[in-house]
C-alpha cells in the first residue's frame, strides 16, 4: 500500500522526514483496514446467528478477509525486514564482499 500524502513527494523535507510521513500513512491504511474487518465481520456473525442460528457460515468471509488482513499486517509492520530496503542493503554488501573475496 502506497501513502498518497502530499507531504511524501515534496521534496523540501528530508529523506527521513519522507520515510517517516509514507510509514505514519500505511499505519493509517492499515488501521483503517482493521476497523472495517472487525465491524463487517461482527455485523456478519449478528446476521448469521438471527438468520440461520443453526447453519453457521459467517467465518468464511472471515478467513478470506483475515488472509488479505494479515498480508495487509506484513506489508505495514515487516515493511524494511523482509525484501525491504534494509534486506536489500544487507544483500548488496553481502554480494559485494563475496566479490571482493574471489
Amino acid at each position: 500500500m502506497v501513502c498518497r500524502s502530499r507531504y511524501v513527494d515534496d521534496p523540501s523535507l528530508s529523506v527521513a522526514e519522507r520515510d517517516a510521513r509514507r510509514q505514519v500513512g500505511m499505519l493509517r491504511g492499515f488501521y483503517s483496514h482493521l476497523m472495517v474487518f472487525v465491524a463487517v465481520n461482527t455485523g456478519l456473525l449478528a446476521i448469521n446467528l438471527i438468520a440461520s442460528p443453526g447453519r453457521l457460515w459467517f467465518y468464511w468471509p472471515l478467513l478470506g478477509w483475515g488472509i488479505w488482513l494479515a498480508l495487509h499486517a506484513v506489508g505495514t509492520y515487516g515493511r524494511g525486514r523482509w525484501l525491504g530496503a534494509e534486506w536489500e542493503e544487507r544483500k548488496l554488501r553481502e554480494l559485494l564482499a563475496a566479490k571482493a573475496v574471489k
